[in-house]
């Protein structure tokens, strides 16, 4: 069996072959050695190979099943020739990296591509483990969209109409823990209130700790669960220990990817766009502040792809208007 790949040149040529990749994911779905059926949880279970699946002993529907099954990858007629060198690809692009450029590099079509991306993202989502954040925090929150003095006169009017001065910009906070490693969780919302952003707070820090934030704080502080310190930005942006510079890092990253590679984003869709930025972000370092290689990132990747679903009635809301017509 040849070595696993360190560089995404070994991948794709390590990836070509169906027995390694059958072998690579395999290895970590059931790292024991014993494969469960993904419907109903038997281990009586016998690999056919000629076909590269597995069939489970007890009497059921559908008892055939291959790796795909119960993944993020379930029902989908691409090989895992394409889908692992496309999470390699997302997992260590540091911007990101397109619809159309992963339809170029992959022979598949942009539609194609842009489905794959949005179900690579949903296994980027935080899995929150863990425990709480905890120590010295910083909690910012930044803007994400189009400038309004870019736009056309008459459509610059009709967005600050609706939207109000900053227009039709989509609000995202971010919770940072310092350390060797630093992590971080996101949130998209709909407002800079209380209301909004304390509960976040209090879902993602420990109580106790030391929240750094810029002068906007005191909308949602809270000084009996939580130490305070406060930067005033319009004075400086560093005061002693308080600053909120890691989450500016982030904030930067992001907008880079945004604005450089996905050029636009459609609100709906921008969570995801935060939780791919947030996954790679928190997965640049290991426990003792050492860069991790590219391909323990895409190990990590690999390991959440199972439990998970999103199909395309899903994404494109589909789904919720058939819904919605149903209940009318």
């Amino acid at each position: 069996m040849a070595p696993e790949p360190t560089t995404f040149q070994e991948a794709i040529l390590y990836f070509e072959d169906p027995d390694n990749c059958l072998n690579y994911l395999s290895i970590r779905r059931w790292p024991d050695g014993v494969v469960v059926c993904p419907r109903c949880g038997s281990t009586k279970v016998c690999f056919l190979a000629s076909r590269r699946v597995w069939e489970c002993g007890v009497k059921h529907e559908r008892r055939q099943f291959s790796i795909k099954v119960g993944t993020i990858m379930e029902d989908s007629a691409l090989g895992l020739d394409k889908w692992l060198p496309a999470m390699w690809m997302i997992g260590n692009d540091r911007n990101g990296i397109s619809s159309w450029e992963l339809h170029r590099a992959l022979g598949v079509t942009q539609k194609t591509a842009w489905f794959m991306l949005h179900r690579i993202r949903t296994i980027m989502q935080d899995p929150i483990t863990g425990g709480k954040l905890n120590g010295e925090i910083e909690v910012d929150e930044s803007w994400i969209g189009g400038s309004v003095r870019n736009m056309h006169k008459d459509r610059k009017m009709e967005v600050q109409k609706k939207h109000g001065q900053k227009g039709a910009k989509t609000i995202v906070v971010g919770v940072l823990e310092r350390g060797a490693r630093e992590r971080i969780r996101t949130g998209v919302a709909s407002e800079r209130t209380k209301a909004i952003i304390q509960p976040l707070v209090r879902k993602n820090v420990e109580p106790g700790s030391t929240i750094h934030s810029d002068e906007h704080a005191s909308a949602w502080r809270m000084d009996d669960e939580y130490t305070h310190m406060v930067v005033n930005h319009l004075e400086a942006y560093v005061r002693g220990n308080c600053h909120t510079n890691g989450l500016e890092n982030f904030w930067s990253l992001l907008k880079r990817s945004i604005g450089g590679t996905y050029i636009s984003v459609e609100p709906f869709h921008l969570f995801r766009y935060v939780d791919e930025q947030a996954f790679r972000f928190n997965n640049r370092k290991d426990e003792n502040g050492e860069l991790l290689k590219d391909a323990d990132r895409f190990d990590q990747l690999v390991l959440q792809i199972v439990g998970k679903r999103l199909t395309y009635a899903q994404l494109t809301g589909k789904e919720l208007q058939k819904l919605a017509t149903e209940a009318f």
